[in-house]
């Protein structure tokens, strides 16, 4: 399942990099919405993608933290 994998790369990653991983996300959820507004969306169904990879980021972050 492509979401498991990706849980066991965001485990495998330093807080550092979780962080980067998690700025560029927003910037691309930006960029989407952004293309979304002004109707150059082909795949409308990315935001909802890029909307959960920054919470299961956020997840990984506070379990570190939590640690």
């Amino acid at each position: 399942m492509k979401s498991s994998k990706f849980l066991e790369e965001l485990n495998a990653k330093s807080v550092e990099e979780l962080n980067k991983d998690l700025v560029a996300a927003k910037k691309e959820l930006f960029n989407l919405r952004f293309q979304n507004a002004t109707n150059q969306l082909d795949n409308t169904a990315r935001i909802k993608e890029v909307r959960k990879n920054i919470a299961r980021i956020n997840t990984v972050i506070t379990a570190k933290a939590n640690a």
